[in-house]
């Protein structure tokens, strides 16, 4: 069977891994995962005929070829291939986790630290089990420094994750209530998420920590603090400015009254700590003030994260790539703040929130009631449940017809929910 030393000199002659076979650039490797609905193994050859170097499976029957290599377990062998070759890359690697934000933090961190530095970071939304191992095997001599993002929905998933990236800096973002249906309560998201920092407290690593928040600081004994808030009295903190409609932020540093300005391009003042995380880690590496202003500012937001559109009829906010109830509850306190004189609130439904599903969509239904909108609408099966009365629409596709028929006009529209109710198909009709 094959050692990971070989396989490793194997990928060091050919440094790029491809798990899709319609993806296999020259002097790159196929290694054959398996799903549901696929099995890489029988694509192999396919491979191989398209440019691959060479391909490792783990069913005997696909060795059809001397450059089809067998291996026990692919996903295990993708997941070792990766930690061997962090291990044999003497750089910061940086590790962040979080229930919200994380993705708009990696982007905001890695634009700050590009400004000094060649920087390796999790494209999109590659942070689970596979992206992460292909995100570490993109690592080359030329990076300086990796920002890695790991996501999870089940206990021990961060720990899993933790292993293969052997991060010496960690950030948790915030501890919310998401996917409880893997976690079994919020409990459950916190120690998961908190084990981030149990392998960092083992190693020896350092924290980036809003100090602001009782749920990160209660888990965090033990280790070296890099701290943040978004209150006076710490070396670093930030405040905003102004949301009408983006981010404009002040930030104080080593308890100098001159302060630090930026104009963003980000919607929300719940992005503020978001903001205030990149520029901690920005300081921690060295990073000048103007630089960080500069990478801030440049920085504009995608994949339907925290975007702002203008229609010919509506201004529309688009926050449409996940939801959970912190997160939702966030969205909307800001919406409310919001300057405008009509608003209309689009939201789907919140997915895996197991059996505490009902009771969260109740009482998204009864915040929506004290926010005063002019109009509400409701998407997603679980709305059904909460007896509200505001009109509840199956799915996307059921309030677009509606929508065709009854347009909206002159409103500044909110949308907000979970991936899975695939509301950015709804913008074209606003």
């Amino acid at each position: 069977m094959m050692t990971i030393e070989f396989l490793y000199s194997l990928y060091r002659a050919n440094p790029v891994v491809t798990t899709d076979s319609r993806n296999c650039p020259e002097k790159s490797i196929f290694i054959a995962l398996k799903g549901e609905n696929f099995n890489g193994n029988s694509f192999a050859k396919q491979a191989l005929d398209l440019g691959c170097s060479y391909a490792l499976v783990d069913e005997p029957d696909a060795v059809t070829d001397e450059r089809i290599l067998l291996v026990d377990d692919c996903l295990k062998t993708l997941q070792d291939l990766a930690s061997y070759h962090r291990h044999q890359c003497k750089i910061p690697v940086i590790g962040i986790t979080g229930t919200n934000g994380k993705t708009t933090t990696k982007e905001l961190m890695a634009s700050v630290l590009s400004k000094k530095y060649k920087v390796l970071y999790t494209q999109g939304n590659l942070n689970n089990h596979i992206g992460v191992p292909l995100t570490l095997l993109r690592l080359n001599a030329t990076h300086d420094i990796a920002v890695i993002e790991m996501g999870a929905n089940h206990p021990g998933e961060i720990r899993e994750l933790v292993q293969i990236v052997d991060p010496d800096y960690g950030l948790i973002t915030n501890v919310g209530k998401a996917h409880l249906e893997g976690f079994g309560s919020f409990e459950g998201v916190i120690k998961t998420k908190g084990e981030l920092y149990d392998f960092l407290r083992a190693k020896g690593g350092k924290i980036f920590i809003n100090m602001e928040n009782p749920y990160l600081k209660s888990i965090a004994k033990g280790l070296y603090h890099i701290k943040y808030a978004t209150q006076p009295g710490y070396e670093l903190w930030g405040e905003t400015l102004s949301c009408s409609p983006f981010l404009k932020l002040r930030w104080f540093t080593d308890y100098s009254d001159t302060p630090n300005e930026a104009q963003t391009n980000l919607i929300g003042s719940y992005n503020l700590e978001n903001a205030m995380a990149a520029i901690c880690v920005g300081r921690e590496f060295k990073v000048g003030n103007d630089l960080i202003r500069q990478a801030l500012e440049e920085y504009v937001p995608s994949n339907n994260r925290s975007q702002l559109k203008q229609t010919g009829q509506n201004t529309v906010i688009i926050d449409a790539y996940n939801a959970n109830p912190t997160s939702m509850a966030a969205a909307l306190k800001n919406f409310q703040q919001y300057d405008a004189s009509r608003k209309a609130v689009i939201l789907g439904s919140m997915k895996e929130l197991g059996s505490q599903s009902e009771e969260e969509h109740r009482k998204l239904t009864f915040r929506i009631a004290e926010s005063d909108f002019d109009r509400v609408f409701l998407i997603g099966p679980e709305f059904y449940l909460a007896h509200s009365d505001y009109p509840i629409f199956e799915n996307a596709e059921a309030f677009t017809d509606y929508l065709k028929g009854q347009p909206l006009q002159g409103y500044t529209i909110l949308i907000k929910g979970s991936r899975g109710n695939q509301l950015e198909s709804i913008v074209p009709f606003l």
